[in-house]
């Protein structure tokens, strides 16, 4: 007998560029200044167009950072703003993350996003003398008056923490504590990824990966502190024990986030199917379901051209499944 739904997004992510000026000692996805290409509108569509028919929902643009005071930074946004709109205009809805903007930007990259996000990590300025020593815009100040921002613009919002670089279980409730926070002010935190930072081949930085053992307790402890409309999220590729994605669900994750071809944050882990997925889940009473990147009460804060186009989506998994979430 089934119990509950946890919910993911079919997703697909393009990248405009892998370059970064920011330097995480433990991240796995960016280049050096100078050695990722652009990726091309015409390179996009070709990637794009034979998913049309493949059941993906999301389009989840994700790129290394270019410095606010960089020449490269209007050209960087116009293409973002650009492969948002080839999105749409193939019927899938794009989900931007990539890094902070500015209030303006923010505003412009609303028109062409259902949703957006950026990861808090971690608010406790000591990593900014250890993992961040290096990376600018992981300055927690910053990254909370994202969040922030996007509230007042009425965006829904994906963030989260990352687990395992440094922080200790103050720090993590402390976090929590700051979602919470701008979320009672604001009501536009749609879910909260909780990360275990996993040891991945291009990291600088000698650390070992999160202990998956600690993250039920986690998750329990997140549960408690967020209000209770933020969904949990964990990504089943990172939580790759059957037992322990289980034991993270009874502890109130809800949400396996967007799961496609590869992870690019973290590509030494490829995401488990939805049938490897399902078949884990079932004899234990979860029913693995699709969702949209904007959860249902937020539909009326989606810029209006965008709104039959989530439209027509909500009807399209009425037809294919039941219940409809997010």
């Amino acid at each position: 007998m089934i119990n509950q739904y946890i919910s993911y997004s079919p997703a697909y992510t393009i990248v405009p560029t892998y370059d970064c000026f920011n330097r995480c000692s433990y991240c796995n996805f960016r280049t050096h200044i100078g050695e990722s290409p652009w990726l091309t509108l015409t390179e996009a569509e070709k990637m794009l167009k034979p998913l049309q028919n493949q059941g993906i929902i999301e389009i989840l643009v994700l790129s290394g950072e270019v410095h606010p005071n960089s020449s490269q930074r209007l050209a960087w946004f116009q293409r973002i703003y650009e492969l948002c709109e080839l999105a749409i205009s193939l019927g899938f809805l794009p989900h931007t993350n990539v890094g902070p903007l500015s209030f303006t930007e923010m505003t412009q990259l609303k028109q062409v996003n259902v949703s957006m996000g950026l990861m808090l990590e971690q608010i406790t300025p000591k990593l900014l003398e250890t993992v961040h020593r290096y990376a600018p815009s992981k300055v927690p100040e910053l990254r909370l008056q994202q969040l922030e921002w996007a509230g007042k613009l009425k965006i829904p919002f994906t963030t989260g923490l990352l687990l395992g670089i440094g922080e200790t279980s103050q720090d993590r409730k402390n976090t929590l504590n700051a979602i919470a926070t701008v979320h009672q002010r604001w009501g536009h935190i749609q879910e909260v990824i909780l990360q275990p930072h996993s040891l991945g081949s291009q990291q600088i930085g000698q650390r070992d990966s999160f202990e998956l053992q600690q993250l039920p307790d986690i998750i329990a402890i997140a549960r408690s502190i967020l209000p209770p409309d933020i969904s949990l999220q964990i990504p089943p590729n990172l939580v790759n024990h059957p037992d322990i994605l289980l034991a993270c669900l009874d502890a109130g994750a809800r949400d396996l986030g967007g799961i496609g071809p590869r992870d690019e944050v973290n590509p030494d882990y490829p995401h488990p199917d939805h049938q490897t997925l399902q078949a884990i889940l079932d004899p234990n009473g979860w029913q693995l379901v699709r969702r949209l990147p904007v959860y249902p009460q937020y539909d009326a804060w989606v810029f209006p051209d965008l709104q039959g186009i989530v439209s027509k989506w909500r009807k399209k998994l009425a037809i294919s499944q039941t219940p409809v979430l997010y």
